[in-house]
């Protein structure tokens, strides 16, 4: 279930040895992590596992103490503009808005801010997509929590971002406005845009992040893969530990990684379980692995 990500030059967003201490105390240590176009990478831990801090560096609101960010290959520290032209971020939602400014104003000095072309019309479509087009001309002060964050996602969206950064989107939203950012959130990734957001609504994110990355104790301790090229199987083999190493070098298997009693298996099965009946292994059952994220969290975050 890990994935290693190597980094390359096509990655939209790059962390390397991303590290952060606040006097002695460390808040982030030697994260790495690769964003590419069109992916989306869901970051959870528990309260205080560094996930903010994170966010901000990656946007450059935070400098690190240790290692550097890539924003489509420029170090977003160094390159000012040039390197965050193409990002579009929410940090510490909800975003900060003129309270006194309609929601339509608010957009139209952000679309001037980033030299939007015909502004209006992109305007028009990211309200309407956020279903906010009925408030878009009272003044945000006037508005509620849930609508708050759904201008601040407006607003990252508004210029056709590359590369879009959010903590914790759906933070204050019913299930119909959470519903609406994750649609919104996939439909972005599958224009090509790479997709990095923390959020604690992992059964939700589970339906069209690629990846997640399991933070604790400002480490990251995992990243799990959610969308494999290939069926995932369960079986129940014996001498697990020596089947899965003898697996590791059948051509056809993917990827293959024990849990609990059971081998987990990536890749063509019925061929996998030929070669291990020929070699002597019994093998009790097969059934395909329906990955449950939350139970794998918890399990992964107590035992750190």
């Amino acid at each position: 279930m890990r994935n290693a990500v190597r980094a390359s030059e096509e990655a939209s967003l790059e962390a390397i040895d991303l590290t952060k201490h606040y006097g002695r105390r460390p808040v982030l240590e030697g994260v790495h992590l690769a964003l590419r176009p069109g992916e989306v990478y869901a970051l959870a831990g528990p309260n205080g596992s560094g996930k903010t801090t994170l966010i901000r560096l990656v946007t450059g609101l935070a400098y690190p103490t240790r290692g550097k960010v890539l924003m489509l290959g420029q170090n977003i520290h160094e390159e000012g503009y040039r390197a965050r032209r193409y990002l579009g971020a929410v940090v510490e939602a909800p975003a900060a808005f003129y309270g006194y400014l309609t929601g339509r104003v608010n957009l139209e000095r952000l679309a001037w801010l980033s030299g939007l072309r015909n502004p209006h019309r992109r305007i028009r479509e990211v309200l309407a997509r956020l279903e906010l087009l009925s408030v878009a001309d009272r003044p945000v002060g006037s508005y509620s929590l849930g609508q708050r964050q759904r201008l601040g996602l407006a607003a990252a969206i508004l210029a056709e971002p590359k590369v879009l950064v959010l903590d914790e989107p759906t933070s204050g939203l019913d299930p119909l406005g959470i519903q609406l950012v994750h649609e919104i959130l996939a439909e972005q990734a599958a224009a090509g845009t790479a997709v990095l957001l923390s959020t604690h609504h992992l059964r939700e994110v589970s339906g069209y992040a690629h990846r997640v990355g399991i933070l604790g104790g400002g480490r990251l301790l995992d990243e799990v893969r959610l969308a494999p090229d290939a069926p995932r199987y369960r079986l129940r083999v014996s001498e697990a530990s020596r089947a899965a190493a003898y697996l590791e070098t059948f051509p056809g298997v993917r990827e293959v990684r024990l849990r609990g009693e059971w081998l987990i298996l990536e890749g063509e099965v019925e061929e996998a379980v030929k070669v291990l009946v020929r070699d002597g292994y019994r093998v009790h059952e097969v059934t395909r692995d329906y990955f449950d994220l939350y139970e794998y969290y918890r399990e992964r975050v107590q035992h750190a």
